[in-house]
């Protein structure tokens, strides 16, 4: 790959700041345009009309400063001035997108597969319920530190050396677990899970940035949602094999550990496999991007770009704080309720460990459905703060009703409220990250799906801890009434979020003219921001309605 393919996602500005990349050409009707919309901060002009040909030229980059920013050498002249750059899609991006689905499979599977059946763990390795719920912890707690630099490699080295990184540890983690099974190697275990969660850094923030970079903007966010379903499929896949694989049989300890090593060599080899397609399919980016909004990206590494900074463009944007804060609280209670579901049902219900792992399947089956929903609507509409918005309300009163109808001594009718809550609430996750790239753009697709996750985790391990205790001491509708609670003051927050399309902008904008990036050097009278420079036009457009 050139150098300059690898780093077209670092060149990033402060979406706060209305000095990022021109696009289309200044005409007079323009001018005041930022008096007018101050808040406007990136757009496509309209097209010139033949008497402003002169104003417009004027304002041109000059062509071999054209040529040296925009990929594949810029416009070439005035001879290809209404020239659109030139993007592609290849078919290689379903290759791609479904080795990475896969393996992220295999890694949600792996974090889920001790909760579901916490009862047969504590009785195998003589430990107690909450040294099982750790084992899904860990994956919360490992995410956290640890993304940063994940998301600085992602920038820096592209998307083929941090995809080996996520399926390469994701495999190592499932070799020595299979060298733990013994009841009396629960720290070998720990330790595979550990080398699991950290794979897991190396993947949850993927899916946005291999949908930007491979797919073009009428099918971005179904193959984000698509990237995520994968992830989602192996947490389903989690909640119904183990209680087939690995029965309880507390009486015959031999047979659980037999039992117990079919699970692990069956999932070590599948990750085996997985990683050498990883090798051999997954590259950074197609020759030639799939969007207008790829193909505007500068394609050279500017000297001050700074990946500190994109972080602190990341932190003004007041909208991606509220969306952080409201995508954390509901995700990580989608991870609290998948971590203790076992816990609540085999409260509620005995001897029920097949129905608690089918349970957690409609759970997450029907989220998956919602998702591809969600992806398709958003494609199709680009109402993303709507639709995010409804999502997140419903995911409320589905909360409600399965805190409400769970000891109901009904179990067919948690299965009916498991599926309801699971269609929303799992349907969420791609909505976050495909809005939080709308409103951060042009900032890395990686580092903004980073920190979205990082808070997930974050809130995840809270509610998991609280709800456990609040289960455990009490019972499952306490710690489930703690996140209805939650959950409604994330409805409150997503309502205030700002929702401005600036990816969708660009892409929209540029259909008819020739897209340019201008360096921050060239425009002394803004404010330089990381490298990149893009300039407001009355084209650009918020989210007001369907």
């Amino acid at each position: 790959m050139v150098a300059g393919e690898l780093v077209q996602e670092h060149l990033r500005a402060d979406t706060g700041a209305p000095d990022d990349i021109t696009i289309g050409r200044k005409s007079p009707d323009l001018e005041g345009a930022a008096e007018r919309y101050p808040d406007q901060t990136y757009g496509a002009a309209p097209a010139e009309r033949p008497g402003d040909a002169d104003t417009s030229r004027e304002q041109e980059v000059p062509p071999d400063e054209r040529e040296a920013m925009l990929p594949n050498g810029g416009g070439g002249g005035d001879a290809e001035e209404g020239k659109k750059l030139e993007t592609k899609l290849y078919r290689r991006r379903f290759a791609v997108l479904t080795v990475f689905s896969l393996y992220s499979l295999m890694n949600a599977f792996q974090w889920i597969h001790y909760s579901i059946i916490t009862n047969v763990f504590t009785s195998y390795y003589g430990v107690t319920n909450d040294k099982v719920d750790w084992l899904s912890i860990v994956y919360m707690v490992a995410y956290v530190p640890l993304i940063f630099p994940a998301t600085w490699l992602l920038d820096r080295r592209g998307l083929r050396l941090t995809a080996l990184l996520g399926a390469g540890l994701n495999c190592a983690g499932a070799w020595l677990k299979c060298a733990s099974v013994s009841p009396d190697r629960f720290g070998v275990t720990v330790t595979a899970q550990v080398i699991c969660s950290v794979a897991q850094v190396f993947i949850l923030g993927l899916p946005s940035r291999i949908a930007s970079v491979w797919f073009g903007p009428r099918e971005v966010s179904t193959a984000c949602a698509t990237a995520v379903l994968g992830n989602q499929l192996g947490t389903a896949i989690g909640f119904l094999l183990p209680p087939v694989l690995v029965p309880n049989t507390p009486d015959d300890v031999e047979l659980t550990g037999h039992n117990i090593s079919i699970m692990f060599y069956g999932t070590a080899a599948l990750s085996t496999g997985l990683f050498l397609l990883t090798v051999i399919v997954i590259t950074d980016r197609p020759p030639l991007p799939p969007s207008q909004a790829q193909a505007v990206l500068p394609g050279s590494l500017l000297e001050d770009y700074s990946y500190k900074q994109s972080i602190i463009n990341l932190v003004k944007n007041k909208a991606f704080i509220l969306l952080l804060i409201s995508y954390g609280i509901l995700t990580g209670a989608f991870y609290s309720v998948s971590t203790l579901l076992n816990q609540m049902i085999m409260a509620c219900y005995e001897n029920q460990e097949l129905n608690a792992g089918r349970i957690g399947l409609t759970l997450v089956v029907a989220g998956m459905v919602g998702s591809i929903l969600c992806g398709l609507w958003l494609d199709h509409t680009k109402t993303y703060k709507i639709t995010t918005l409804i999502v997140y309300s419903l995911s409320f009163l589905g909360m409600v009703v399965f805190t409400f109808t769970l000891d109901l001594n009904n179990i067919y009718l948690v299965f009916v409220t498991a599926g309801v809550l699971g269609f929303f609430m799992t349907g969420y996750l791609p909505l976050g990250f495909e809005f939080g790239v709308e409103i951060t753009y042009p900032e890395s697709e990686g580092t903004s799906s980073g920190l979205l996750n990082a808070f997930a985790q974050i809130f995840g391990m809270i509610f998991t801890l609280i709800q456990g205790k609040l289960t455990t001491d009490f019972n499952p509708l306490a710690g489930n009434l703690f996140l209805c609670v939650w959950i409604l003051l994330g409805v409150l927050l997503t309502a205030l979020i700002k929702s401005e399309l600036k990816r969708h902008n660009v892409n929209m904008g540029t259909e008819g003219s020739n897209p340019r990036a201008l360096p921050a050097e060239d425009c002394p009278s803004e404010k330089k921001t990381n490298g990149v420079k893009l300039e407001p036009s009355v084209s650009f457009s918020r989210e007001t309605s369907l």
